[in-house]
């Protein structure tokens, strides 16, 4: 039996939009993401749709997939609903690895999120839903600040940490941050398709300290898809291996994104120099560069000097970070960032990017993350970790 799950189709929403609903949003990115891979709905085997927010902001809070599929044509596939915050959409796609590996036929992973409602205070706490009851009232308790954000001001504390810890900068964040907004420029469905210059995300206002708005991601409304089998198709990368990991609140969060970083290099059977590019999970620009570190691509402390020099963004001579603008400029809709990820990683691995277009990209990663635990017993872990390692399809 065949054991690769090739991606045969994919397709992602405009995240720049405010007026869709959660069914309109879901039902065209998996109509796009079959007719990308000329597949019929009535030849899906399977479904895995990701979703954080809609039991809170849209009152559905079961049967999720059935719900907003209903229309999509989806006569023999069964549905089943993936609930796990920020990362919904690497988990889907891990299970639906997993099934395509397994001999189910025709698989799709489903990601969409509407957070948009009117109702900024509704949609925070969707988000912090992704948190357990004890630590988000121990992080209420110790983070409360202007923002009305405790999870960025647990990311403001981190950003202080690989400022005292391994020599990072504000500046450094900054330049983080300016990348990913002219990458996001170059990006038709990116939330923010402007640039802006280090002055101005400095000079935006602060979040929580050091943090200033332009660094931080904003929560939208998404959706993306992609279409696996075990039948490789002309161009269609595949999954060298999917790689997953929950905490306990045993060890901090940036531990357990070395750790399983660690076990997906280990599981691909590859270095981490030997990557192209990656799509990782940058809630910050701050978080970027530690995540950087955390996942294995850079030094302790080297990831700031590699951005301001240019290194990690196109055209530059490392690692290239975040083609699509990341969470910063793309979006982050929740459930459906992690498929998002990997959407542009596919369009990479085509050679279909366009101005994004990394020259020769043969090997990428996605690295999504989502749910914080253990915070209310001194230590904040992260509650999933998905990580892909994608191929090129051999010429």
């Amino acid at each position: 039996m065949d054991r690769t799950a090739h991606i045969v189709g994919t397709a992602i929403t405009p995240m720049n939009r405010r007026d869709r609903t959660t069914g309109d949003m879901a039902q065209q990115v998996v109509a796009e993401a079959l007719a990308d891979a000329g597949v019929d709905a009535d030849d899906v085997n399977l479904v895995v749709f990701g979703n954080a927010t809609a039991g809170r902001l849209v009152d559905q809070g079961c049967i999720r997939g059935q719900t907003f599929l209903s229309r999509s044509g989806l006569r023999h596939a069964g549905i089943i609903n993936v609930d796990n915050s920020c990362a919904g959409g690497s988990s889907a796609l891990h299970m639906a690895t997993l099934a395509t590996m397994a001999g189910t036929g025709t698989v799709l992973a489903v990601g969409v999120e509407k957070m948009w409602t009117g109702d900024r205070r509704a949609t925070l706490a969707g988000i912090e839903d992704g948190v357990p009851l004890a630590d988000r009232t121990y992080l209420h308790a110790t983070m409360e600040n202007p923002s009305g954000s405790v999870l960025m001001a647990l990311n403001a504390a981190w950003a202080i940490s690989v400022m005292e810890e391994r020599g990072a900068t504000i500046e450094q964040f900054a330049a983080a941050a300016v990348k990913a907004r002219r990458h996001g420029s170059l990006n038709p469905d990116a939330q923010f398709q402007s640039e802006v210059t280090l002055e101005e995300v400095l000079g935006s206002p602060t979040i929580v300290w050091p943090l200033t708005r332009l660094m931080c991601s904003s929560f939208t409304d998404g959706a993306a898809a992609v279409v696996l089998s075990a039948s490789p198709a002309p161009k269609a990368p595949r999954i060298r291996t999917s790689t997953v990991r929950s905490g306990n609140g045993d060890i901090d969060y940036h531990d357990r994104l070395a750790e399983a970083a660690t076990a997906a290099w280990e599981d691909s059977g590859i270095d981490p120099v030997d990557v192209d590019l990656v799509e990782l999970h940058d809630a910050t620009s701050a978080e970027e560069l530690y995540a950087l570190e955390s996942l294995g691509f850079f030094k302790p402390g080297d990831a700031g000097p590699a951005t301001v020099a240019g290194d990690t963004a196109l055209g530059g001579k490392g690692l290239t970070v975040n083609t699509s603008g990341g969470l910063v400029a793309r979006g982050h809709p929740l459930g459906a960032t992690g498929i998002a990820q990997v959407v542009e990683l596919t369009s990479q691995l085509r050679g279909e990017a366009g101005r994004r277009q990394v020259e020769g990209a043969r090997l990428a990663v996605a690295a999504n993350t989502g749910g914080i635990i253990g915070s209310s017993g001194g230590r904040s872990d992260a509650g999933f970790i998905g990580i892909h390692v994608l191929e090129a399809a051999e010429q």
